[in-house]
Parts: structure tokens; C-alpha cells; sequence
């Protein structure tokens, strides 16, 4: 399916925000390494490293790629002082929240992942600083991937949507594909389109910059933007009158008793969970029991074994 992200939005979304120096070897890459683009990594003191598909690869002072990292150029602390001051706007108390978190979003729904000192008070980050190397995580919409598995996910008989599990290791597309699954639900064609809320706690669904969402999620979508899956489910119950909750990588016990108000309300669940393959799943305890009380009907399983969201499994789950 064709990747909706191309060298100038990438150029404009994502390499503006890296000081001028490095934006020039940047713009040496191909437009095919452009497409596969994946994240752009800024380590201090280390090579300047590019993952584009399945390649992980340095990039050199003269602006080409290579897989020796050690002629890669090398990133300098100013390099990284002067990212952090352009994507918080020169104003990181602006920023503590997302800092807290670990990620500040971008135009364009692109992440940039933070790694530095971090403080702690009661167990809990109060904030990050002196920054050590940044991740930046190109955002993309792959609208169509949903195609192949749109059709399983009503039932024939009724025409109701099933509660699915998108399941895969990371970096294999569960993101992206239960991105197009709720923009076609919210869409409705040819279907009636249903009321969505995205309960979006690590801003990866809709992508949202400043509440807006950067990536298409449907016309018919809500979304809570940075919210605990567990208390976001809850909100959506009280508030949105939903008639599907999606939400990523459930696990915590939270979630799963968030997941069953969901249900006992009525309302359709689509999620994600880590896992390689069915039998790993069953090994999760939380994730074994909303398995065995029949919560989700349908499981998709996803590799990378042709490239991301390769579609290994389509599972119609039956508890009994």
C-alpha cells in the first residue's frame, strides 16, 4: 500500500527541526530511503544513525549512508540543545508534561523520543534534563492496510463489529493498522460510520499536536489526546457516547477492568498487544484472562517477515 509521506513533507515536517548542518547530509537520502524512513537517532558523541526499513545506518560527513557507524558524522552536544530548543519552541516549561512522558509530538504527528537525567519525586518523573540523545519517529499513514481485514471484522450474520486484538511484536504495524481500522469505522463506507473515541495515551493513533489530530482517524472520531487508557475509557463511557473505544497496548490490570466497563456498557473495544505470536499471549496473565472470558472475538496477528504489517493470522476467538 502506498506510505502517504513524501521527501518534502518529511524535509518540512521533520529535518527542519535538526540544525542546518545536518539537515544537508539528510537531504542526500534517496526518495525510496525517504519512504522507509523510519526514525533519525541523535546520541551525543555518537554517529548520526538512520533506520530506514529493516537497515539501520550511519550517515557520514559528506551526507551518505553507510553501514560502518563509526564514519558516521558525529553528533555534538549543541546538536542536541539546539533540537530540543526547536521542537519545545524555546520554552521547555511549556513542554513538562510531554517531557514527562518522554516525547514531545510535532506537526505532522512525527515523535521525538527524549533520553537524558531523570529526576524523580515520590516515584514519580517530575522532569527530564540534560538531554543525551533524542529519537525522532517519522509518523505515517498507510491508509488501505485495513483493506484485507476490514471484511472479518463484522459479523456476517448480524453485522456487528467484533471486539479485536491486534497482536505483534514492535515495529511490525499494530499502530498503523488500527490507525486505517478506525478511520474506515468512523468513515463508514460502506457501512454506516460509527462514533469513535481514540483513547490515545502515548499519541500515536491520531498523532495529535496542540489537541489536533495530524493523522486521519474519521470524521466520526474523538479522540483523548495523552490520557491513561484506563481513565480515558472511563471518560469516554461517561461523556462521548461511544460505539467503539480503540486504544493501544492494553496490559496493566487497570486496563483490563477498564476494557470489561467497556463491554458491560455496551460499547465495541479495538486494541493492540505485544506479543509474537498466540501462544505468547496466553502467557500474559491479563491478557490470558479477557482471552478465556471471551472479550475479544477476533485476533489479528502481525510480522514483519515481508516488511511491516505483514497479516499472519486473522483468528475468530471462541473461549469455550
Amino acid at each position: 500500500m502506498p506510505v502517504v509521506s513524501s521527501p518534502t513533507q518529511i524535509k518540512r515536517e521533520v529535518l527542519s527541526y535538526l540544525p542546518v548542518h545536518i539537515q544537508r547530509l539528510l537531504y542526500n537520502l534517496k526518495v525510496e530511503d525517504y519512504q522507509q524512513l523510519e526514525e533519525i537517532r541523535l546520541r551525543c558523541g555518537q554517529p548520526l544513525v538512520v533506520r530506514i526499513g529493516e537497515r539501520e545506518l550511519a550517515v557520514s560527513r559528506e551526507g551518505f549512508l553507510t553501514t560502518l557507524l563509526p564514519q558516521g558524522y558525529r553528533v555534538e552536544p549543541d546538536d542536541i540543545c539546539r533540537v530540543i530548543a526547536s521542537i519545545s519552541d524555546n520554552s521547555l516549561y511549556a513542554f513538562e508534561e510531554d517531557i514527562r512522558r518522554g516525547f514531545i509530538t510535532i506537526p505532522g504527528g512525527h515523535r521525538v523520543g527524549l533520553a537524558g537525567q531523570v529526576i524523580l519525586k515520590e516515584q514519580s518523573i517530575e522532569l527530564m534534563k540534560n538531554f543525551g540523545s533524542l529519537c525522532f519517529r517519522v509518523a505515517r499513514e498507510v491508509k488501505g492496510c485495513a483493506d484485507p481485514v476490514m471484511p472479518t471484522l463484522f459479523s456476517a450474520s448480524k453485522g456487528t463489529l467484533h471486539n479485536t486484538l491486534i497482536v505483534s511484536p514492535p515495529r511490525c504495524g499494530k499502530t498503523t493498522l488500527l490507525r486505517d481500522i478506525t478511520r474506515r469505522i468512523s468513515e463508514g463506507a460502506p457501512r454506516p460510520g460509527l462514533n469513535v473515541v481514540v483513547v490515545d495515551e502515548r499519541s500515536e493513533i491520531a498523532g495529535c499536536y496542540q489537541g489536533v489530530p495530524q493523522l486521519d482517524v474519521g470524521p466520526r472520531t474523538d479522540i483523548l489526546d495523552g490520557c491513561p487508557k484506563d481513565i480515558g475509557m472511563m471518560m469516554a463511557i461517561r461523556a462521548l457516547s461511544p460505539q467503539v473505544v480503540v486504544t493501544d497496548e492494553i496490559g496493566r490490570q487497570s486496563d483490563a477492568e477498564a476494557v470489561m466497563e467497556c463491554i458491560h456498557a455496551g460499547v465495541n473495544i479495538i486494541s493492540t498487544a505485544h506479543a509474537e505470536s498466540l501462544e505468547e499471549l496466553r502467557q500474559r496473565p491479563i491478557l490470558r484472562k479477557l482471552m478465556a472470558d471471551g472479550v475479544f472475538k477476533l485476533i489479528i496477528i502481525l510480522s514483519r517477515r515481508h516488511g511491516p504489517g505483514q497479516i499472519e493470522q486473522v483468528i475468530r476467538w471462541d473461549a469455550s
